[in-house]
């Protein structure tokens, strides 16, 4: 019996979750393939989640904070979890930073259903 090929779509695009609140998980993992999967083209679209204690530490870590400007520049949508930034009073901080911060449960909802790939830090 052959085997039939299943077409599957391709992914509308990557979301890298960041939920480490570990600093070398953050940049010599998450952030730097979030960066490169967009920047070498990977990826056409490639946003990264904040969530979690991720919000905390790039809230406080200069050199965080500069790579998701990079990342940004690059293309890279970045988003944080608004109850979790609440949570660890840092929203305003993010903010500054030019991170949308949003109510993410619904949108990463919908990015799954949608296909999106997801790596989870």
């Amino acid at each position: 019996m052959a085997s039939e090929q299943v077409e599957r779509p391709e992914p509308v695009g990557l979301c890298v979750m960041w939920v480490s609140g570990d600093r070398e998980v953050a940049l010599n993992a998450a952030l730097m393939y979030a960066h490169n999967a967009r920047r070498k083209g990977w990826w056409e679209r490639v946003r990264c989640l904040v969530w979690g204690p991720a919000a905390k530490l790039l809230a406080t870590d200069r050199a965080l904070q500069k790579k998701v400007k990079e990342m940004a520049t690059a293309g890279v949508e970045v988003l944080a979890c608004r109850r979790c930034a609440m949570n660890y009073k840092v929203v305003e901080e993010l903010e500054a930073l030019g991170v949308d911060v949003i109510y993410a449960g619904e949108p990463l909802t919908d990015m799954l259903k949608d296909g999106w790939s997801v790596l989870t830090y």
